[in-house]
């Protein structure tokens, strides 16, 4: 009788032990689980942020692709007519809007585009607002990003209006030469986009 209680107090012994092991296994095994189902929410979020970018990025392409087709595309740029005149922060924030700046014409290859641009589009239209100035540092001219020009297409005297006029304009009459103008004046201008 002692043999068997023996016998049944090690099989009580063991079937506790087997069932405290299997409940700490099957406890380590929810954690585990856990912790992969937060990592592949991790890599769930991860990959539904990358597919938002993508989208976002082909909206991008979709609307400059839109532009290019109602401008003209030239190099590697898109250019757009603008409109209506404005003064020129004005003209630059319109650009801005349209995801854009002012053109910026960076070779003469680029001035002759504009130039053909601006009168196939602009008929009638003798100056347009270029997307340069001197407003932080007289004579020091920049593009609407701060950058040097490096470029330069002034016409004859130019530029001659000192601290007053800070804002380029290219002249159709001037075969695409520059001139500097007060900011307030009101012109017509074009946008430039950049193809990536």
């Amino acid at each position: 009788m002692a043999k068997s209680g023996l016998v049944i107090s090690i099989l009580v012994i063991t079937l506790l032990l087997d069932q405290t092991t299997s409940h700490a296994a099957k406890f380590k095994a929810k954690k585990h689980s856990k912790r992969r189902v937060k990592e592949n929410d991790g890599d769930l979020k991860t990959q539904v942020e990358k597919l938002w970018r993508e989208v976002n990025a082909l909206k991008e392409m979709q609307a400059l692709q839109t532009v290019c087709l109602r401008g003209t595309k030239v190099h590697k740029k898109c250019y757009l007519a603008s409109e209506a005149s404005k003064h020129f922060h004005e003209a630059n924030e319109d650009c801005i809007s349209k995801g854009g700046t002012l053109a910026v014409p960076r070779s003469s290859d680029e001035i002759n585009a504009l130039r053909d641009y601006g009168k196939r589009s602009l008929p009638g239209v003798n100056d347009f607002w270029l997307g340069i100035n001197d407003m932080v540092t007289e004579g020091k001219f920049v593009d609407v990003n701060g950058l040097a020009i490096s470029f330069l297409n002034w016409d004859q005297a130019q530029p001659n209006g000192g601290k007053r006029e800070n804002c380029v304009f290219l002249s159709q009459s001037s075969q695409g030469k520059w001139s500097d103008e007060v900011c307030r004046s009101s012109k017509r201008y074009i946008c430039e986009f950049t193809i990536p």
